[in-house]
C-alpha cells in the first residue's frame, strides 16, 4: 500500500512540476530579417512612385531595428524620425496618426509626448498578424505624415502573404 501511495505522490508531483513549467514559458512569433527587409523595400518603393525621398525603419517586437532602407536624397533627420515613429506605433500598438490626435494639448493625455523616444507624428504603423504584434513601421520623408503612413500601408500589404500562420 506503501508503494502505491508513493507511486501516486510522485506522479502527482511530477504533474505539479510539468504544468509548471509549461506556465513560465512562452513562445512569440516574430518576423524574419527577409521580411522584415521586403516590408521596408516595398514601402520605400511605394514613395518612390509618388515622387518622394524617404526612410523606412521596421522594429521587431522588442523595439530594436530589424530593418532599415534611405534614399540616397532622404535628408539626414529622417533617420532618426522613421526608427522613432516604428518604435512608437510599435509601442502604443496604434498608428501614430492617431497617437498625434490623442495627445495634442486639448487632451489628458499630452503628457505621454514626453515619453522616451516616442514620437506623436503621422508615418508609423504597428505590424500584427493573426492577433499577435509582431514590430511596427515608420517612415519619414514624405510631405506629410499621411503620405508617409500611406507608403507603410503600402508596404503592410506586400508582405500581407507572408504574415499568414
Amino acid at each position: 500500500m506503501r508503494s502505491v501511495y508513493r507511486s501516486f505522490c510522485a506522479g502527482a508531483f511530477a504533474l505539479i512540476a510539468v504544468s509548471a513549467s509549461a506556465e513560465s514559458t512562452f513562445s512569440l512569433t516574430s518576423l524574419t530579417p527577409d521580411v522584415a527587409l521586403k516590408l521596408a523595400t516595398a514601402a520605400r518603393e511605394s514613395c518612390n512612385e509618388q515622387g518622394y525621398q524617404v526612410a523606412v525603419a521596421v522594429v521587431d517586437r522588442s523595439g530594436l531595428l530589424q530593418a532599415f532602407v534611405r534614399d540616397r536624397f532622404a535628408t539626414p533627420h529622417t533617420v532618426e524620425v522613421a526608427e522613432r515613429k516604428a518604435w512608437t506605433a510599435l509601442s502604443f500598438r496604434i498608428p501614430t496618426s492617431e497617437m498625434e490626435k490623442a495627445t495634442n494639448q486639448e487632451t489628458t493625455m499630452m503628457g505621454i509626448r514626453h515619453a522616451s523616444n516616442a514620437l506623436m507624428v503621422g508615418g508609423g504603423l504597428p505590424i500584427e498578424a493573426a492577433g499577435s504584434l509582431l514590430g511596427g513601421i515608420g517612415i519619414s520623408g514624405a510631405p506629410g505624415g499621411d503620405l508617409d503612413e500611406a507608403c507603410a500601408a503600402d508596404g503592410l500589404l506586400a508582405i500581407e502573404d507572408d504574415l499568414l500562420f
